[in-house]
């Protein structure tokens, strides 16, 4: 008896330690969801019930006026045959392809130059990440004052130069490339800054030690800064081929699709069906389409980086 005193106080005290820790858990994440939940539930609606309503419209024909008419997997067979629709698609592939690599290469080159110890780094850094912070629409904006075939600042430098002038944007064979000119020196101040992140976070050690072994410049570079850069490259790609396939506002504040159509891409075509032509349930389908492609094109990145040893996400 004297045992079975001894040992039940001690049973019944880490009993209710172990209650109180408990409750104390279930306070603390109760108070933390108190603070977190309503903004959770405001973010939640605004994503997952608008993107399930897109995917019913998608299914019918409306014009968002009059009652929808249900017409099935019919928008997304149309789709397919679709020539505008297939333009705009071959547009933003060509772009993406321009796009994406050259903002990598670019941000690479950008960083290790600003990773190295000269006067005014701060500045430079500064400059080159401004474009980034600026909205799409004021570079928009600005690149159709610079690139005017009549008095823009780019003729004025050809001209001094001795090149004829350009028409730029309002040439069917050249917008396409300017517009992606316009999109890298908006977003590369992104890559630069990414990758001067990761070039600092690389072991002294390992440089170093390549140096001590002889290892010129290039073979460090190739041979431990690439592999070392590799999670990042992956993560880069992927979010650069997303800016890519969704990009809408410069191409609306600079060609709107023009000339002749030779700059429409995906999203901007899904904008005019839908607010232009307000055929709702096809610009839906159309939407739905460039998510899944979109989908695709990041997990066939991410398998790769996963494939090549790159664990990013």
């Amino acid at each position: 008896m004297a045992v079975t005193f001894a040992v039940t106080p001690r049973t019944g005290s880490a009993a209710r330690s172990q209650r109180g820790r408990t409750r104390r858990r279930v306070r603390r994440n109760l108070t933390g969801w108190a603070f977190a939940g309503p903004a959770t539930a405001i973010v939640a609606g605004l994503s997952i019930f608008p993107a399930v309503w897109a995917f019913f419209i998608s299914r019918a024909k409306w014009n968002g006026i009059t009652p929808g008419i249900p017409v099935g997997w019919r928008n997304y067979e149309q789709l397919a045959q679709d020539p505008d629709m297939l333009a705009a698609a071959r547009h933003t592939l060509v772009l993406t392809a321009l796009f994406v690599p050259a903002s990598i290469v670019l941000g690479i080159v950008i960083a290790i130059a600003l990773n190295q110890k000269i006067r005014l780094l701060g500045f430079y850094r500064t400059c080159i990440f401004v474009p980034y912070v600026a909205s799409a629409a004021a570079t928009g904006i600005l690149a159709g004052f610079v690139f005017n075939p009549q008095f823009g600042a780019a003729n004025d430098v050809l001209r001094h130069l001795g090149i004829p002038p350009q028409q730029f944007l309002e040439s069917p064979h050249q917008a396409l490339y300017v517009v992606v000119l316009i999109a890298l020196w908006g977003e590369v101040g992104f890559t630069s800054v990414i990758y001067l992140a990761a070039l600092q976070a690389i072991p002294r050690e390992l440089v170093e030690a390549a140096v001590m072994d002889g290892a010129g410049r290039f073979r460090v570079f190739r041979h431990i800064t690439l592999p070392e850069l590799r999670p990042v490259t992956v993560f880069a790609a992927v979010w650069q081929t997303i800016t890519a396939m969704q990009l809408f506002d410069l191409i609306y504040t600079t060609t709107r699709g023009g000339p002749l159509n030779t700059t429409q891409t995906i999203v901007y075509y899904i904008y005019e069906l839908a607010f232009q032509t307000q055929r709702l349930g096809y610009g839906a389908a159309a939407a739905y389409l460039l998510f899944v492609v979109t989908l695709l094109l990041t997990l066939g990145v991410i398998w790769y980086g996963r494939r090549r040893g790159s664990e990013v996400f």
